[in-house]
């Protein structure tokens, strides 16, 4: 226990009011334009009106910016102390979910907390890029080259990926074994590792599919051929498609997409919030998305890059990841190239948990930008486990 204390020394000199200025501005102004485009989307998929989804969407993003901000002015050295408790909290809201979860179309994956729904996989993508993060700070190249000292990390990854494909989740799960596999490679293990580990995947894929619920085998034939079921399961990508060529180079005009607003779209305020900007922005408006996307993902790494602690590094760029899959999965899916996953458009998509989670870890992020040049102490972390 002293030793882990010494991991946190002194705070900085630096004041409050020196920590608030010391926020990286430009890029939460560029978090309320994407949440802007999100208000847009949401006014129009009601058909023109703020209710129901983009009031609610305001509300949220603006109590998701005051946690940020607050998160923000925390020491990142109490952050990185809290890593491992805040992980046990999230491996224990997955249980709670397992156990006593809210169920809605066949799956187990909310609770209730104050009369407010949360959906405990999306906190543990961030509780685990924390506890990674520890595991690694300060770890020389031997030790992560030690297959005994990956062990313990390996763990941590597969814990809550099993408990997310319970509830089922199978997107959500995927994501989170693949972010693990980026914190991993960001920390310096090895490519042959990886590899080692990918030559069995045709085969355990195969067997995956053969125990996937009815529903998950439904989108995977689905995305292979749509056109077998076109009023079913294949539905909901083809108009999406056809949601999205028929904007054509500059789309057909605010509030004038035929496609959302005569409701053959389903789902159109969550999953597939990108085809309304589509059909109504058009190419021109989707690229225009895109890269505010982009830029996000960039400022984000460019934060990664600047920081002088490995803790700040990879938590920085966890949560850059993280964001970034939450955006490849959904756009791809909503093109038809992957399977349809139930994955939100951070920040645009309507829902409360993915985006106070988001809010969250860019708050983490932030906190990251604030206190970059802070000095860490201590031992080698993990060292009496490797």
């Amino acid at each position: 226990m002293i030793e882990q204390r010494r991991l946190i020394r002194a705070a900085p000199s630096f004041g409050l009011s020196q920590k608030l200025l010391g926020i990286n501005w430009l890029y939460v102004a560029l978090l309320c334009l994407l949440a802007g485009v999100g208000y847009a989307a949401l006014y129009s998929a009601a058909g023109g009106s703020p209710e129901p989804y983009a009031a609610r969407h305001v509300l949220r993003f603006g109590a998701g910016l005051v946690l940020m901000v607050a998160i923000a002015l925390i020491d990142i050295r109490v952050i990185a102390r809290l890593s491992w408790p805040i992980y046990g909290a999230a491996i224990a809201l997955l249980l709670l979910a397992a156990l006593f979860g809210h169920q809605s179309k066949g799956a187990q994956r909310w609770i209730d907390v104050g009369g407010i729904q949360l959906q405990p996989s999306e906190f543990a993508k961030i509780a685990l890029v924390l506890a990674l993060a520890h595991w690694f700070h300060r770890a020389s190249w031997e030790r992560i080259g030690n297959p005994l000292f990956l062990v313990s990390p390996a763990v941590a990854v597969l814990v809550p990926v099993g408990l997310i494909l319970k509830e089922p989740n199978l997107g959500t799960a995927v994501i989170t074994a693949l972010l693990g596999a980026a914190m991993f490679f960001a920390a310096g293990v090895r490519w042959w590792k990886f590899a080692l580990i990918a030559l069995p995947v045709p085969f355990a894929a195969r067997f995956a599919y053969n125990h996937l619920h009815d529903y998950q085998k439904a989108r995977i034939d689905t995305f292979l051929d749509p056109e077998t079921d076109p009023l079913g399961s294949g539905y909901n990508i083809l108009q999406a498609k056809i949601a999205l060529g028929s904007g054509g180079t500059w789309g057909k005009g605010f509030l004038q997409g035929t496609q959302g607003r005569l409701n053959f779209l389903p789902e159109k305020q969550t999953d597939f919030i990108f085809t309304t900007i589509g059909e109504e922005f058009g190419f021109a408006g989707g690229v225009a998305v895109l890269c505010l996307l982009g830029l996000i993902v960039f400022g984000g790494t460019l934060i990664a890059l600047r920081c002088r602690h490995q803790y700040g590094r990879l938590v920085a760029f966890g949560i850059v990841f993280n964001f970034f899959m939450y955006v490849f999965v959904n756009i791809a899916m909503v093109m038809g190239v992957i399977p349809v996953g139930g994955v939100p458009l951070p920040l645009v998509s309507h829902g409360g948990s993915a985006m106070i989670m988001v809010m969250i870890g860019f708050g983490i992020l932030m906190s990251v930008y604030v206190h970059r040049d802070v000095e860490f102490a201590g031992p080698d972390v993990g060292a009496s486990s490797g």
